[in-house]
């Protein structure tokens, strides 16, 4: 069944849908009143609903039943990725949503070869913040994650004041044998607390942004014997975090 999150609560029983989502509804899917559907609210409340009336610019749906499914991870994670070569950022934002990330925060390394655009930037992040939400409403997600402009190294280390736990993935630390740092901050943290995570982009992060994100209260931890790409690394560590707080528990 189709998932369609809506930008506003549902009005006495009715969602109505407007916009892309109604394209397609009606233009892709070609569906008619009758029709079933899951709406999902900008709480994360969700219902199955039928469509009772397709106009020329909105479907409206009639909620008939709400839904008691949980699929959001019990901790809060941000992704802050330095920008990486092509399409990669494309990739941890669609995979990283369906494993389960609250936000992905992009940002300026030294170590970047990606130059930032301002003059490209509104429509770069339309483009992700669209992966993002159809990546959600793949993998049944109750909130779509929000994927911010990228940030200055600066800019990231104020951002990171607001995480009750903040790591930076470092190879170093792999070839150093580190293995305990992760997987005991994991065992620190309960649900509902937020967890900042920091990977460089190729090449990893520069020996000076690891001092500065030691400075300001980054934890360093390895991520097992192997080196993993950019764009792994964040996939790999979702995948730990949600089999520690989902499948053990």
């Amino acid at each position: 069944m189709q998932r369609y999150f809506v930008k506003q609560r549902a009005n006495n029983g009715r969602f109505f849908i407007d916009e892309d989502d109604y394209h397609h509804i009606v233009k892709v899917m070609r569906m008619q009143p009758g029709d079933e559907i899951i709406c999902v609210d900008p709480d994360g409340n969700q219902a199955v609903c039928t469509l009772a009336e397709i106009t020329d610019e909105r479907v409206v749906a009639d909620v008939v039943q709400w839904s008691e499914e949980h699929s959001e991870l019990p901790i809060s994670v941000t992704i802050a990725s330095g920008l990486p070569k092509g399409d990669k950022l494309e990739w941890i934002i669609q995979k990283g949503t369906e494993l389960g990330a609250h936000q992905f925060i992009p940002f300026s390394a030294s170590r970047s070869v990606v130059k930032w655009d301002e003059k490209k930037s509104e429509k770069k992040v339309e483009r992700w913040r669209k992966i993002a939400k159809e990546a959600a409403e793949q993998s049944h997600r109750q909130h779509v994650p929000e994927v911010v402009k990228p940030l200055s190294f600066k800019e990231l280390l104020a951002e990171s004041n607001k995480f009750q736990y903040k790591l930076a993935a470092f190879e170093d630390e792999s070839r150093n044998g580190e293995v305990s740092v992760f997987s005991s901050t994991l065992n620190q943290i309960k649900p509902g607390e937020s967890l900042l995570m920091v990977f460089g982009p190729e090449g990893g992060l520069a020996e000076q942004e690891v001092h500065i994100l030691r400075d300001n209260g980054f934890l360093l931890c390895g991520l097992g014997p192997r080196i993993l790409r950019t764009e792994t690394a964040p996939l790999y560590s979702l995948a730990a975090i949600s089999y520690h707080f989902e499948l053990l528990r």
